[in-house]
């Protein structure tokens, strides 16, 4: 794991200078505390900032080039089957110099691109770069678990594993994009390729852009692929299921380093740990966070019930309000897009503790995207059985609905519209909060750019599958890859820890895409079939409680610590005089939540994002 940064100045064939690519990599220093490197080709230049897991010998730093040097790797990750590709590259006559996965993945690029696409295993973000035909090849993994962020200039290219970097070099020129807006105040993050700094972008999942003959292209290699299955029966499917974990779980323990587990004493963590059990790790690390506000916050029990059952080397961490006020400067710096993910200011400072132990941890982060975890799931598949009800009953339900206010007008309002202008995954807040804050012009602005438009292309992709299938389907290319994942890629590397999600295997994903739709949600139970598949495993306290996530405390947090920071930072000069909200109803909404005669928390949260992100990272103009 991590951080590369690369330019290059196809158009121009302006050198590119050590220093350039120096004080890209100093925006992010927590990426690689193991070593840096940098290599150059006039116009073109890679650069590498190390975080030792895999092979830890000088021998495998990067940039890596071949023994001709024609062929150059900058990367970002791990293959985890690179064992196994080795093996296979080594039967076609391809001898190796270190004991590295680098060197694995820039033999196998050269020898067969399309094969290697195909037969990599594992999260990584890479430059790979022909000299002799000048061409640049970029790579994202098929979940997205990686990041990679690059803007066309007008001299070529700029890429990095993070934002930040990009704006440190000179012909990088970007401005913010208020029609993005509409998506990030829906959902609490920016959805989709673009970015509020346009025209920075994100490569997407699943895709490669190739820069040759001074043209700049991508290309999409994989995706989710549905498909009916005769059904082979419920214990079929959890055979099945507990091999492919095992596999995973067996892959990704694969590390020159210690490594742990994040244990929140939820179902997807407590599986990780009693996979590493039945595999034989000894010593297990596991290491979990707490909030001291009531059980409402706190999971330790069940995490210490497994820690014990597993005699694992167990480790808390409680966070305090002083704790989540104090590190939000360096949230807001770190993250580089505006995301109200709360949760991940207490991942960081577990991560950080964990550091002190470890080097690699393993998560249980992509088991409620792939086998239908959320509650939204049922809570809309009853929505959409709604619909189907003669019009009459529905307007006579929903006038009663719509006059009873609260969660019961949301309700109305979900099921007055199709699933496509309906969900866009799990709802931050009363959507008419929004609208009431808009300005004039701020609505012009988004006009043709709702949240709705946003999420379109991924629902035409799926418009022939059931109602969960879709859901899941765009919560895989929204939620989990703009939020969740940017969060735990951002906060692992901050402690310069790398963090690794066996349940994201692109094998999981193709075998719950050809689940048949029983095993999804069988009576009402979220995550159905993985339950069933651990029942032999792990305690039924454990499997069958209620889902809590990882709980933060904001309403809480915003009506004592963080009170005066919202007068601060929402309504403070610059916020009220930005023009995108209306002055009066962001005061109104600030009144109403401190008098506590409604709770805002959720709204607030985003404005106190999005205006301390425009602070350090909106361009003036």
């Amino acid at each position: 794991m991590c951080g590369i940064v690369g330019i290059y100045r196809y158009k121009t064939n302006r050198r590119v200078e050590r220093s350039e690519l120096e004080i890209m990599m100093a925006t992010m220093p927590y990426r690689g505390p193991d070593g840096s490197g940098v290599e150059i080709d006039g116009c073109l230049g890679f650069a590498h900032l190390r975080l030792s897991i895999i092979d830890t010998h000088d021998r495998s730093a990067q940039p890596m080039a071949d023994e001709n040097g024609r062929y150059w790797l900058t990367y970002n990750g791990e293959v985890y089957n690179y064992v196994e590709l080795k093996q296979r590259l080594h039967e076609q006559g391809i001898h190796f110099r270190t004991e590295s996965d680098t060197e694995v993945i820039l033999a196998a690029m050269i020898h067969d691109e399309e094969w290697a696409l195909e037969a990599f295993n594992g999260m990584y973000a890479f430059g790979f770069y022909d000299r002799c035909q000048k061409r640049l090849q970029l790579v994202r993994d098929r979940m997205g678990i990686k990041p990679l962020y690059y803007i066309e200039t007008d001299e070529g290219l700029v890429f990095a594993s993070e934002l930040k970097a990009l704006l440190t070099v000179a012909e990088v020129k970007v401005r913010f994009d208020p029609s993005l807006l509409d998506g990030f105040m829906s959902v609490g993050y920016c959805p989709g390729q673009q970015t509020l700094l346009a025209p920075i972008q994100k490569l997407s999942p699943g895709h490669r852009l190739l820069v040759q003959n001074d043209t700049c292209s991508t290309h999409q290699y994989w995706d989710v692929s549905y498909q009916d299955q005769k059904d082979e029966g419920e214990a079929y499917y959890c055979e099945e299921l507990d091999q492919l974990f095992k596999s995973a779980v067996q892959w990704q323990l694969r590390s020159d380093v210690p490594l742990g587990v994040f244990l929140s004493g939820g179902v997807d963590s407590s599986a990780v740990v009693e996979m590493m059990h039945r595999l034989g790790v000894p010593d297990i690390k596991t290491f979990s966070v707490r909030w001291d506000f009531g059980q409402g916050f706190d999971e330790s029990q069940y995490a210490r019930q497994i820690a014990a059952q597993f005699k694992t080397d167990h480790h808390e961490h409680t966070m305090t309000p002083q704790n989540f006020v104090d590190f939000l400067p360096s949230y807001i710096e770190i993250m580089d897009e505006p995301v109200t993910e709360a949760a991940a200011i207490s991942l960081f400072h577990i991560a950080k503790a964990a550091k002190e132990k470890v080097t690699v941890v393993l998560s249980g982060e992509g088991a409620d995207e792939v086998f239908g975890g959320y509650p939204i799931y049922k809570y809309m598949q009853h929505v959409h059985t709604f619909r189907k009800l003669p019009k009459p009953l529905q307007a006579i339900v929903m006038k009663s609905m719509s006059l009873a206010g609260g969660k019961f007008r949301k309700w109305a309002d979900l099921a007055s519209r199709p699933l496509d202008q309906s969900y866009f995954g799990v709802s931050v807040y009363d959507q008419l909060i929004k609208e009431r804050l808009y300005t004039d012009e701020t609505k012009h602005l988004i006009h043709d750019s709702r949240v709705a438009a946003m999420f379109a292309p991924f629902y035409e992709n799926v418009t022939d599958q059931s109602v969960q299938r879709q859901m899941q389907y765009v919560d895989y290319k929204t939620w989990l890859l703009d939020d969740l994942l940017i969060k735990a890629d951002r906060m692992s590397m901050a402690a310069s820890l790398e963090l690794r999600v066996p349940f994201l295997d692109h094998r999981f994903v193709e075998f719950a895409a050809r689940l048949p739709q029983q095993y999804r949600l069988k009576n009402g139970e979220p995550k159905y079939l993985l339950k069933k598949t651990l029942e032999r495993y792990l305690p039924p306290e454990v499997l069958y409680r209620k889902k809590m996530g990882f709980p933060t405390p904001l309403a809480q947090l915003f009506q004592g610590p963080l009170a005066e920071l919202v007068n601060d930072v929402v309504l403070s000069s610059e916020s009220m005089n930005r023009g995108l909200f209306k002055a009066a109803q962001l005061k109104q909404l600030v009144d109403e939540h401190h008098s506590k005669r409604v709770d805002h928390h959720k709204v607030l949260w985003q404005l106190v994002v999005l205006e301390l992100w425009q602070q350090r990272f909106r361009p003036n103009g």
